[in-house]
């Protein structure tokens, strides 16, 4: 109630989209960040014309509904991102700027302006505390990413009642700081003024723009308007009747004029804005027909053309690897092959590219003058690019990677499980991937986090074991659409296995014998990452006193489990002992053993340290492999 006004001015006289058509690819972007606000954004979705009907809004937030109590991106059309996670659909929307942004350099030009539209926000103040908001919102300010617009409900309300004892910030200061145009005091209830405000907000070139809208929480309620009993819990019959009466609305509940529906209606309005973008792009395809094919391409999610080729490519030169190698520098040599024949990458770091290694050969870093680049330098800012990331693939035309510290990822899980949960294809590359990385310690060592990943529905976590692993995970992360991927890199040189021809499509499917037994094996060794080399060093050793041991290794534990039981079967028969390996919690990893098997580990934080002492001092060496099996084999 207290942005329908704003809702009112920013749909009807600014907002360029086609209810037909929800996933127009240049329609402007419309985000809900303070997401609890949904029943606002379904009721603009209805009346502009999209396939939400009265019925849906009366389903509101009922089992299987179209109406859920957040927005979800994709449950409802028109919906252009999963809010409720405060803070986020902001990040969303910087990625979303980025995107055209990046886009409209590689594609546009001198008169066909092929990509050109603008993101608009609402936010309260409740995104803005989130820390996120600081991370997405400074990035954006030294981005100058003119075509993000926020409007902000500035009623000074959040569920805890008025907000000035907890949240005394100079906002539109700390905006200008920023680098944002920031335009104050705008009455949030007085139509002329909004307009102003996103008129000057458009003319912006260079800077995004934040509009303080002065508002009153449950506006038109006459006894609840401005109070925190308002924000989430109903009116109640009473006061909807005496709002009723303020307002001067004499119609029944869900009955809306027609004169009404037809000022509302935004049919003929989007079918006339995308007729008029498909006929310049036409034009565009007419003189510039490779680029337009490019476009096209991008916009419909689809891998070149040649993509078998560049896969037998990839599988071709990683196979030839004979040296070890850390995965996290067989991640940059597999990006170095892959990029320049991906246009579409996006990739980038969180202050770690150096680390990471997460930029290739001929990449392009964007600048505040130049947002046009392939690789972002996001800044210590996690949570942030995660976030922005999610919004990137959102907007679509690109596939966006970034990289940080494995045990970071906890500063951006949030984020990840948010992409999880739209199922879009995000690449998170997480290096320094155990206590492997050495003398940085415990508060650098992650030891639960893979694991932790490992429980999100829809996530993929790939924790590959050498060269050729890493670039079979890069196949899969590109090829899956349909969810994000996380990478988990080690820091520290990882033996190589061979891989004899056609096992490229044993390691798609999460898991496979990389290590055979000589004759009839007494034991199976589970093994992921940088603990492969040492269980098959261990089944070497094994072997030598008589006992036939096969290895599994297992660098995806998800798609593993989602193969056909004949497979899982033949890859782990269910008569064998096993033992599984791992350089982190043990816990996972018991439902792959049963209650006859054994998981050697590490159930406490790191220690500060070389690598190989750590692997000595946690047990994780041939020797007690070979122990911990000739336990279990009696």
């Amino acid at each position: 109630m207290g942005m329908a006004d704003i809702a009112e001015v920013l749909w009807n006289d600014f907002l360029v989209h086609n209810p037909a058509d929800p996933k127009w690819f240049n329609r402007d972007r419309f985000v809900v960040s303070n997401g609890h606000g949904s029943m606002l954004l379904y009721s603009l979705l209805h009346l502009a014309g999209y396939p939400l009907s009265i019925d849906d809004l009366k389903n509101f937030r009922q089992l299987k509904s179209k109406t859920p109590g957040h927005p979800e991106q994709f449950v409802t059309a028109g919906v252009e991102t999963t809010t409720g996670p405060l803070g986020q659909g902001l990040a969303n929307a910087v990625g979303m700027a980025i995107a055209e942004s990046v886009l409209a350099w590689q594609f546009n030009r001198d008169g066909f302006p092929v990509v050109d539209h603008h993101t608009y926000v609402f936010v309260g103040d409740g995104c803005l505390m989130e820390g996120i908001s600081h991370e997405a919102c400074s990035l954006a300010g030294t981005l100058g990413l003119g075509k993000l617009v926020v409007l902000y409900d500035d009623n000074n309300i959040s569920i805890d009642g008025e907000v000035h004892d907890w949240f005394a910030d100079d906002t539109p200061g700390r905006f200008e700081a920023y680098g944002w145009q920031v335009v104050r005091n705008v009455d949030g209830h007085n139509p002329h003024e909004i307009k102003l405000a996103l008129e000057t907000a458009r003319a912006s070139k260079d800077k995004p723009t934040l509009i303080c809208c002065k508002t009153i929480i449950g506006w038109g309620s006459p006894n609840k308007a401005g109070k925190e009993s308002s924000h989430g819990a109903p009116l109640g019959a009473d006061e909807i009747t005496k709002t009723r009466e303020q307002l001067a609305w004499p119609h029944a509940p869900f009955e809306i004029p027609q004169d009404i529906r037809d000022g509302w209606n935004a049919l003929d309005k989007g079918a006339a804005a995308q007729r008029g973008w498909q006929a310049l792009f036409d034009r565009y395809a007419a003189d510039y027909p490779k680029e337009a094919a490019e476009l096209a391409r991008r916009i419909d999610g689809k891998l070149p053309e040649n993509w078998n080729d560049i896969v037998a490519k990839l599988h071709t030169s990683f196979a030839a690897v004979d040296k070890p190698v850390a995965t996290r520098k067989a991640s940059q040599n597999a990006l170095n092959l892959l990029a320049p024949e991906l246009p579409e990458f996006l990739g980038g770091s969180a202050d770690l590219t150096e680390s990471n290694l997460t930029k290739w050969e001929g990449a392009l870093t964007s600048k505040p003058d130049r947002v046009h680049g392939n690789y972002l330098s996001y800044g210590v800012r996690e949570f942030g690019m995660a976030a922005a990331m999610n919004g990137i693939a959102l907007h679509g035309g690109l596939i966006p990677f970034g990289g940080t510290f494995l045990v970071f990822s906890d500063y951006s899980r949030n984020a990840v499980r948010m992409a999880a949960l739209m199922k879009i294809g995000v690449i998170h590359v997480f290096t320094h991937d155990s206590i492997g990385l050495g003398e940085d310690g415990p508060t650098h060592q992650p030891v639960e986090h893979v694991s932790s990943l490992r429980l999100i529905p829809h996530l993929e976590t790939w924790r590959p074991a050498d060269a050729f692993e890493t670039a079979i995970a890069w196949q899969a992360a590109i090829e899956r659409r349909d969810g994000p991927t996380a990478l988990a890199l080690s820091r520290q040189n990882l033996p190589i296995q061979p891989h004899p021809a056609g096992q490229a499509a044993q390691i798609l499917r999460g898991g496979y014998v990389v290590h055979e037994a000589a004759g009839e094996a007494s034991a199976i060794i589970i093994a992921t990452g940088s603990e492969v080399g040492i269980s098959v060093d261990a089944a070497k050793k094994l072997a030598d006193q008589g006992v036939a041991v096969r290895v599994v290794s297992m660098p995806c534990a998800e798609r593993f489990l989602k193969q056909d039981a004949a497979y899982r079967a033949s890859v782990l028969p269910k008569s064998k002992k096993r033992l599984a390996v791992e350089a982190g919690v043990t816990h996972y990893w018991r439902a792959f053993v049963g209650d006859d098997g054994d998981v050697l580990g590490v159930d406490t934080f790191g220690e500060s340290a070389p690598a190989a002492a750590l692997f000595e001092h946690f047990g994780l060496t041939p020797d007690n492999i070979v122990k911990r099996v000739l336990a279990l084999v009696g």
